[in-house]
Order: C-alpha cells, then sequence, then structure tokens
C-alpha cells in the first residue's frame, strides 16, 4: 500500500519552479466559471494539438483504424474535439483537486447507486475507463463512495505529491495500491471493499491476450479475471460523460458483469473490449485516443505507429485500393493530414 504523501523541503528547489509554475497556472484558471473554463480549455486543447504532432498522428492512427466507414473529414472533426476535451480535462483535474468540495458537487448526478447497495460486504471491481472525464470523474464519486484507487508513482515528486493530494482529499477512508501490488488488491477485495480500475490501455502482452477493439487486436489485461476470481469480486462498470452546454457530468454505476469471470480468461477480455467499445461509440469525443492503444501487435505484425517512410508507403498502398480517390477505408488517406 502507497504511504500518504508529505510535503517535503527539498520540494522548494530551483529545479522544481517550472512545476510549481504550471500548478499555479492550472489553479487561477479553474478560478474562472465553469464554462469560462470550458471555452479556455478548449482553446488548449486546440494549442495542444497544433503543437504535438506525434500525439496527433497516434489519434488520427486510432481513430481512421476504429472507425474506417467515418470519411475523413469527420474523422479530422473528431481528432479535433478529442483534443480539445483533454485540453478541458486538464482544469477538469484543477477542479477535481482544489475546488470547494461544495462548488465540485454540485456539478455531478450519480446513477445506479443501488447497484453497489446490493453488493453490500462484497469485494467490487470498479471497472473504469479512459474517458478523458476520468479524473473529475473519480473525484465525484470519491465524494460519496470509499473506493480505493490503483496508483503508479510520478517521476516528479513534486507533481506526485499534489496529485495525491488532490486525490485524496475525497476518499479519506480509500487507500491508494501501488499497480503491481496484486496481493494487496486481491486482500482489499476479500475484505469486501471496491477498487477503481481501469484496464483498457496497451500494458503489453506479459499479463494480457489479444482481443478485438473495435475489430483490432489490442493487448488487453487479464488481470481484471484473477482479480475478480482471487478477490471474489464482482466487476461493475462505472462511467462518467460530461454534458452539453455546461451542464456538468453525468456519474453512472451500470449493474455488476453476470457470469464474470469466465472459464477462459480470453473470452472474459473479449467481453470487456466489447464493453468499452459499446460505451465509446456513444461518446468517442471524450475518449482518450491519443494513447497508442495498438503500440503491441500480435507475431508476425508491424507497428501501426511506423516511422514516416512506412506510413507513406501504406498511405500510397492504400491510395490505390481506394481506386485513386486520395481516401481509404482504413484511415490511413492524405486527407487524415490536412
Amino acid at each position: 500500500m502507497e504511504a500518504r504523501p508529505r510535503f517535503r523541503s527539498y520540494f522548494l528547489h530551483p529545479r522544481y519552479w517550472l512545476t510549481w509554475a504550471g500548478l499555479g497556472s492550472v489553479w487561477l484558471a479553474v478560478q474562472l466559471p465553469y464554462r469560462w473554463q470550458l471555452a479556455v480549455g478548449a482553446g488548449v486543447g486546440r494549442l495542444v494539438m497544433a503543437l504535438a504532432t506525434k500525439r496527433r498522428r497516434v489519434a488520427h492512427i486510432n481513430v481512421g483504424l476504429c472507425f474506417p466507414d467515418l470519411p475523413a473529414r469527420q474523422r479530422r472533426a473528431l481528432v479535433t474535439r478529442t483534443f480539445e476535451s483533454v485540453g478541458i480535462s486538464l482544469l477538469e483535474t484543477g477542479m477535481a483537486w482544489w475546488w470547494p468540495k461544495w462548488r465540485l458537487r454540485r456539478l455531478g448526478t450519480l446513477e445506479g447507486l443501488e447497484h453497489l447497495q446490493q453488493l453490500q460486504g462484497q469485494g467490487v471491481i470498479l471497472l473504469a475507463m479512459h474517458f478523458t472525464t476520468l479524473e473529475i470523474g473519480a473525484g465525484l464519486l470519491g465524494e460519496q463512495l470509499a473506493i480505493d484507487g490503483m496508483y503508479r508513482r510520478h517521476r516528479n515528486p513534486v507533481f506526485d505529491y499534489v496529485q495525491r493530494r488532490g486525490r485524496e482529499r475525497h476518499n479519506d477512508s480509500g487507500i491508494a495500491i501501488a499497480r503491481e501490488d496484486v496481493r494487496g488488491m486481491v486482500e482489499r477485495l476479500r475484505e469486501g471493499h471496491a477498487i477503481w480500475f481501469a484496464p483498457d490501455q496497451d500494458y503489453g502482452i506479459r499479463h494480457g491476450v489479444f482481443a478485438p477493439f473495435f475489430g483490432v487486436p489490442a493487448a488487453t489485461l487479464t488481470t481484471t479475471s484473477k482479480l475478480a476470481r482471487y478477490g471474489r469480486a464482482a466487476v461493475v462498470p462505472f462511467t462518467q460523460t460530461r454534458l452539453p452546454g455546461g451542464r456538468g457530468y453525468r456519474l453512472q454505476i451500470h449493474p455488476p458483469l453476470e457470469g464474470f469471470p469466465g472459464v477462459d480468461p480470453a473470452r472474459d477480455a473479449e467481453r470487456l473490449n466489447a464493453l468499452v467499445e459499446a460505451r465509446v461509440r456513444r461518446q468517442p469525443d471524450q475518449y482518450l485516443w491519443l494513447h497508442r492503444r495498438f503500440k503491441t501487435r500480435p507475431p508476425g505484425e508491424s507497428s501501426v505507429y511506423g516511422t514516416a517512410e512506412r506510413k507513406r508507403k501504406l498511405e500510397g498502398a492504400a491510395a490505390a485500393a481506394a481506386g485513386g480517390r486520395g481516401e481509404d477505408a482504413s484511415g490511413w488517406g492524405r486527407p487524415l493530414n490536412r
């Protein structure tokens, strides 16, 4: 288990002044009215999109792979909205860490609490997903429920300290568990605790299998099945949605997965990916497409995020396959980069 963070005098060393300046800028921004923050965040996201060329390319490739039938213009618009959502999420993180609790609570509505109430005494894996609203969703939920959280120490000790303080202020009875501490997670689940767990990223294939995500083989953890089995826990999906028009957030606790885990962890992984995919299709612009979800490839397959030379070859082949229209169904065509 991770010990509670403490302030250290060396945090004031000049090497961390830039970190403090960045955190201070976010703190100042989140003092603005909420709707103003949405506009500022969207602007920040567009700036990030212009500067972060590698992440922009990753997002275009991901969207092209997952929505091959979407016209090129709509794919580009989706990537733009995704970056705007990422910019907004930066300020949402500041809101979750520093806003007065009474002010934060006014933005969230929680649905489906009865699904957890019916599991009193049983451990729960609260299955989260990597939407850009992840931080504020966890903060809003932590105001109402005692939840343990998965945690990986940040390399920057100042940021790590501020992040831990910001997260744990919502959940005094919950604890932080290192991502690698499987034994600790199992023990907490057997004691009847709820653990926030988001497995929908590429963590390699050592502890996973390849399962389809939007029809593309993706390295998918089987840890969820193991935790549920050894911790004798229910798996309960949890999602959050940023509502349009500055109306705040809807938090949804969904019914527990029936018959989970099954006899085959690979089939469980397919089931979880299908669940995430269905939710992403409902709010694709709020999903974190900047992550290299398809980084690990099955044996014999080349990287989908390959070199520029390989990308040019793929674009040429795709253009030829599309009959010279300059656009292709795979999402690799030139229109993605305009």
